[in-house]
């Protein structure tokens, strides 16, 4: 994906507008991309796997009369484990990773709640990490100690892009751009 492109989707314009709006002046973008969305869904296709027989096997229960006023539980359940992976699709068509020559960004604008995240390459990790998940896409983390409750935070605090194509590009493109920052700046002082 080049700099200028953009999956087209539904959400691709509100991401354009919140791109514009969050880039300052001389941010100049490097690299954007939005997250391998069939890559997060394998990821989670576990569910798929226990949802499908579950939700068979409870709407076949539920004709015969077997659960009879409990059968919503066990039809819900079954529908929320095969939808969840669709939902997780749904999540990444809404997000836009985003390298600029002063930053990275992690823009969404997910159930009509636009958010803008950037962190400076000051503060990011010494060393990247890239975590491979599988069919050519892997998780990009960047910092370190950022709270878990951020969609973008595994379970220990680390901090990127998730879900992304070719991981070891983009690392190369975000180092190469921490260098030349490294280099403008010590030019300025």
């Amino acid at each position: 994906m080049t700099v200028d492109q953009l999956r087209s989707t539904p959400f691709a314009a509100g991401l354009r507008r919140l791109l514009a709006g969050t880039l300052q002046a001389g941010d100049r973008v490097l690299w954007q991309a939005q997250p391998d969305g069939i890559a997060h869904m394998m990821m989670w296709r576990w569910m798929w796997w226990i949802g499908v027989p579950w939700f068979s096997l409870a709407a076949a229960a539920t004709l015969r009369g077997w659960l009879g006023e409990w059968a919503a539980f066990p039809l819900l359940f079954g529908v929320m484990l095969v939808a969840a992976p669709l939902v997780m699709l749904l999540h990444d068509l809404q997000t836009l990773f985003v390298i600029t020559n002063r930053r990275a960004l992690i823009l969404r604008t997910a159930w009509g709640r636009p958010s803008a995240k950037g962190t400076a390459f000051a503060d990011m990790d010494a060393a990247l990490e890239v975590l491979d998940i599988g069919r050519g896409a892997g998780h990009l983390n960047f910092a370190s100690g950022v709270s878990t409750r951020s969609p973008d935070t595994d379970y220990t605090g680390r901090y990127g892009f998730r879900c992304i194509r070719d991981p070891e590009r983009v690392r190369d493109i975000l180092e190469r751009a921490r260098g030349q920052r490294q280099i403008a700046d010590r030019r300025a002082d």
